[in-house]
């Protein structure tokens, strides 16, 4: 019987861990572009520090940055993602599930 759940059940436990890796890179990718907008602003404060820009333009780039950056936080938000702490601990929890499914479908591998 559990080899049959395990056949029938293998397609859908697939497409579900594809679409979780998808979802990591997703978010993989909005961090690493917020990360890259905060280098950004640091650069400009820096430019403007050291007389590089004016302060009209320092004002215009900081505000196109900062909208850019509230765009990327409202979508971690929508995606759930407020904390980076929370992400490690749904991605333990998602791998937990799988292991426990595995090991109470396998009792012969243990």
């Amino acid at each position: 019987m559990f080899l049959a759940d395990d056949v029938i059940l293998f397609p859908f436990r697939s497409i579900l861990k594809v679409f979780h890796e998808i979802y990591k890179a997703a978010i993989e990718d909005i961090r690493s572009e917020a990360d890259s907008i905060r280098l950004e602003l640091s650069q400009l404060y820096l430019a403007l520090e050291s007389g590089a820009v004016s302060e009209d333009l320092f004002d215009d780039r900081e505000r196109v940055l900062l909208d850019r950056l509230d765009a990327i936080e409202e979508q971690r938000g929508m995606l759930g993602q407020d904390d980076e702490d929370d992400e490690d601990d749904e991605d333990d929890e998602f791998e937990d599930e799988f292991e426990e499914e595995d090991d109470e479908t396998n009792p012969d591998d243990q």
